[in-house]
């Protein structure tokens, strides 16, 4: 798919991957719906898109939510006339052992921790991949794509039960949705970032920071814009469907 002038949407455009994702596609000449919470971080987002040469609208929904999900992209529709492709990113942390034992005192992962993340960060996906979907097939487009913002912590990541269950369940979906979607030309993917330099790492202390670092082999971290090129690849490459790229800096 040439995205030139294609309406793809983007959720977690406020900032980090998300903005990187949206920006890269507003280069290419897309018109990108940008999806968020924070109005003041969407406008900046889409802001940036204008700047890059594409163009941009926000909108404010909770990806957990299905009456948001379901106006999100019936607004998306009603403004541009057409959907083409969703970016699936929107995500959020709870992190915390499964169980932690210490003086004797015993401490568990909440059920709000789990359910918190896996409605962000599965839920969410499934309903944005389902309303993209019918969206597409009932405007009978020639090409959609749907593509899934896993993570490395799909293999198992050392706190963060809830994470890494989301996590492998939305490149599990991106593979199931290749079988079934193929038939109305609609392809999927995923993608899997390693460590990413965004606003959550800048915020951490220098030490852990470097930590991170020393451990990818590259020594670098990766740029929101890596990630974007990776979603452009699938979006780009109509040969490709139902599978997940780890773009990890060989840190896996």
């Amino acid at each position: 798919m040439n995205v030139q002038d294609k309406v793809v949407v983007v959720t977690g455009a406020g900032r980090g991957l998300g903005r990187g994702i949206a920006k890269m596609f507003a280069s290419k000449g897309a018109k990108v719906a940008c999806v968020d919470l924070n109005q003041a971080d969407l406008d900046e987002t889409v802001a940036q898109c204008k700047a890059a040469g594409g163009d941009g609208k926000s909108y404010t929904a909770n990806v957990a939510k299905e009456e948001d999900v379901v106006k999100l992209f019936n607004d998306v529709v009603a403004d541009f006339g057409a959907l083409h492709g969703v970016v699936n990113n929107a995500g959020i942390t709870r992190d915390g052992l499964l169980v932690k034992a210490k003086d004797g005192e015993i401490s568990t992962m909440s059920l709000q921790q789990w359910q918190a993340v896996i409605d962000v960060n599965l839920t969410g996906v499934f309903l944005c991949g389902r309303e993209a979907a019918a969206h597409m097939i009932r405007l009978g487009v020639e090409e959609g794509v749907i593509v899934n913002i896993s993570s490395l912590a799909r293999q198992g990541s050392f706190g963060q039960s809830n994470y890494s269950a989301a996590k492998s369940g939305v490149a599990a979906l991106a593979e199931v949705w290749a079988k079934e979607l193929a038939r109305y030309n609609i392809r999927t993917g995923a993608v899997a970032p390693g460590t990413i330099n965004t606003d959550m790492l800048a915020a951490m202390k220098p030490e852990a920071r470097d930590r991170l670092i020393s451990a990818v082999p590259l020594k670098r971290l990766g740029e929101p814009e890596n990630i974007g090129m990776t979603v452009l690849f699938i979006f780009e490459n109509d040969y490709f469907t139902g599978r997940c790229i780890d773009l990890d800096g060989g840190l896996r």
